[in-house]
């Protein structure tokens, strides 16, 4: 339980300074953008060695692939249910529920990775990618009218609480699950993951930096493959 909740303190420590930077100060957005970049190509490594093939392995293509495009649906799905109910009158949770919805699958996935010996390199893609995902939901936040700062600051403190609840939760749960299943989950996890960086993190980071972003992508993703091996 103490390893999961230093990992689940990996992910959370991030979010908080991201967020506490987009608080305060407006990052370059050349910065941001290679940020946003770096943790997706690190968060493309995680997917491929660390959440789907553990499940390609144990169950094939077709078990597999089956969880990892309902991990994509139900995110995809849920993304949008949000981004249409909220809308910019509640900004604040918005950005708390978006955040949730990308921390809850790839922490859960961190979680039940630690019960089969991994997990370094997913912890390093989910800190990374928290890091710019923070400083721009922040930001965001400071923009609108009536901004508490003291308000936004205990929202993404609670979030990040949670997403370390989730990482022992998780673990502890992985316990009492079969290899397989646990296998199941992680490719789950992956298929939102992917969709995480396809709806989100990648059109950003191209929108804020432009075409050279693919290289701190390319860095990204070598960077925890080689942890990985």
């Amino acid at each position: 339980m103490v390893t999961a909740a230093l990992y689940g303190l990996g992910t959370a420590v991030p979010l908080l300074i991201g967020a506490i930077v987009g608080l305060r100060y407006d990052l370059p957005r050349p910065l941001l953008a290679a940020l946003m970049a770096f943790g997706a190509g690190t968060m493309v490594a995680a997917v491929s060695t660390e959440l789907f093939q553990p499940a390609f392995e144990a169950e094939g293509v077709l078990v597999a692939g089956t969880a990892l495009m309902a991990g994509a649906l139900v995110y995809v799905v849920s993304d949008h249910l949000i981004e249409n109910k909220l809308g910019p009158a509640a900004l604040g949770w918005a950005l708390m529920l978006g955040t949730l919805l990308d921390g809850i699958p790839e922490n859960t996935a961190l979680g039940v990775s630690l019960s089969a010996g991994g997990g370094l390199v997913l912890l390093v893609a989910v800190a990374v990618g928290n890091v710019p995902e923070a400083v721009a939901g922040a930001a965001s936040m400071r923009k609108q009218p009536n901004f508490d700062r003291r308000r936004a600051i205990l929202l993404w403190t609670v979030t990040a609480v949670v997403l370390v609840l989730v990482v022992i939760a998780a673990n502890a749960a992985a316990d009492a699950i079969p290899d397989r299943q646990i296998a199941v989950i992680q490719a789950f996890a992956g298929g939102a993951t992917i969709a995480v960086l396809a709806d989100s993190l990648m059109p950003e980071a191209y929108r804020e930096g432009g075409w050279w972003v693919g290289l701190s992508t390319a860095l990204g993703f070598l960077v925890a493959f080689a942890l990985g091996g």
